[in-house]
């Protein structure tokens, strides 16, 4: 695809969709490198598969035989600020460079498409409907926003892949880099106001995405309850995991973390299928990602093989347990994520008292959605709010964990430091801890597992 470069320079390969395209051009025998701001879990595990990567914006670290222009693609991430200096000195000398969503259109032309789109469950649907298609006739290649239960890696390959399933991610318009020739929206809310600036720049923007299936002679599936948010320029579909839909469950039953169901395909019924996994939102996305594969022509019995072998995506609603305690770690950082974490949680545990520990995420989120928030954690019996992880945002004049502590009962919000969490849920009485956010919290959840 890239016969003359050789090489690959990923500025900001730790991030979950960069990590993916470094570890395909790394997998295809490319030489690959790259730049990260902080050693984390993922960019070791990118070490170990022989990928070298530095953590200082330093141009003398950046590899003598990437500095060669005619031989090297450079590739950012929008999160990397403009004042970095290696993504400037590329600049400067001429390099070819593209942003991490370029790439991954240039990718998905080589194969049909499935893009998976929505402010929420993108990366739940994705994981699921990549796990179903792999394990299937049909195959697939996969980039993936999370890491899968089943793979442990956020990349999936198969030499006979028949499609290839992308995140489309909303986030500075990148899902509209993507040609899909199947699509699916989950949900359209506000969200990446610091973007879009405001909702009817949002709905415009999944139109768009939407536009681009419908030309390429493509359905677009989207839930429900949102698609009254989509004109139809082509063949839309609905999915619900509520109500009746274009797909649609009936006779659901759910025991013990396990849910036994027959699935409504348009004219069809597929009677039995069994998913293994609790959580009232993980049910709905594995609708969502079962009305995919059959659109994409998967035989009913690999949907059935598929759907009964998944084992969810890390933090994700990732469950585990000790003696005494149920954890939960989730990725939620949206009032609407939020609320269907800790409302499955209540469904999955009736009568187990929960205390849930949230990151917010981004100053510009946290002033926009503070309210909704506040509203969400309320039905939670124990609140503790961290700091705001800041990610690429500079703080904000009044802009604190604080607001949305104001809107939550006051008798069960407490405010807290990531270096005394620990302590303060060892002196706490825990039942079901929720822990919930996109920043660094995932770092603390494993020491938070060991020492209570």
């Amino acid at each position: 695809m890239f016969k003359a470069k050789q090489n690959i320079y990923f500025v900001g390969i730790g991030g979950i969709g960069m990590s993916s395209l470094a570890r395909y051009f790394n997998f295809m025998k490319y030489q690959v490198a790259g730049y990260d701001l902080t050693r984390s879990e993922l960019t070791q595990k990118l070490e170990k598969e022989g990928i070298p990567i530095v953590y200082k914006d330093d141009i003398s670290l950046i590899p003598e035989s990437f500095q060669i222009s005619e031989n090297t693609l450079v590739v950012y991430t929008p999160a990397v600020p403009q004042s970095h200096s290696m993504l400037n000195w590329f600049t400067q000398n001429d390099f070819e460079i593209v942003k991490r969503a370029q790439l991954l259109g240039k990718l998905t032309r080589e194969h049909k498409a499935i893009g998976v789109a929505g402010t929420h469950g993108k990366t739940s649907i994705s994981t699921y409907l990549a796990h179903i298609l792999y394990q299937s006739s049909l195959k697939c290649n996969a980039f993936l926003g999370g890491i899968s239960g089943n793979y442990s890696t956020n990349l999936l390959f198969h030499e006979k892949a028949s499609y290839t399933v992308v995140e489309a991610d909303e986030y500075d318009r990148s899902f509209l880099q993507l040609d899909p020739s199947l699509a699916l929206i989950s949900s359209i809310e506000p969200d990446h106001l610091d973007i879009y600036g405001d909702f009817d720049a949002v709905k415009e923007a999944f139109q768009d995405f939407a536009n681009k299936t419908y030309a390429n002679n493509g359905p677009v599936i989207v839930k429900k309850d949102a698609a009254h948010l989509l004109q139809s320029n082509g063949l839309k579909l609905t999915y619900s995991a509520v109500s009746e839909a274009d797909y649609y469950p009936e006779h659901v039953e759910y025991e013990n973390g396990r849910y036994v169901f027959d699935l409504i395909a348009k004219d069809e019924r597929i009677d039995r299928v069994i998913l293994n996994m609790a959580g009232s939102y993980n049910f709905e996305n594995v609708i969502a990602a079962a009305a995919l594969a059959l659109e994409a022509g998967i035989d009913k019995s690999d949907l059935q093989q598929g759907v009964a072998t998944l084992k969810g995506v890390e933090r994700r609603f990732q469950l585990r347990r000790n003696d005494s305690i149920i954890f939960i770690d989730d990725y939620a950082h949206h009032p609407t994520e939020i609320k269907a974490c800790l409302e499955s949680a209540k469904m999955a545990f009736p009568g187990k008292e929960i205390t849930a520990v949230f990151q917010p995420h981004l100053y510009s989120r946290t002033k926009d959605f503070y309210e909704g928030f506040g509203t969400a954690l309320n039905l939670a019996d124990k609140v503790f709010l961290l700091p705001i992880y800041p990610a690429r945002e500079l703080p904000m004049e009044g802009v604190t964990s604080k607001l949305i502590a104001d809107e939550v009962d006051q008798a069960k919000v407490e405010l807290v430091e990531m270096n005394d969490l620990v302590d303060r849920l060892k002196d706490s009485k825990l039942e079901l801890l929720v822990t919930m956010g996109a920043g660094d919290i995932s770092t603390l959840v494993p020491q938070i597992e060991k020492e209570i």
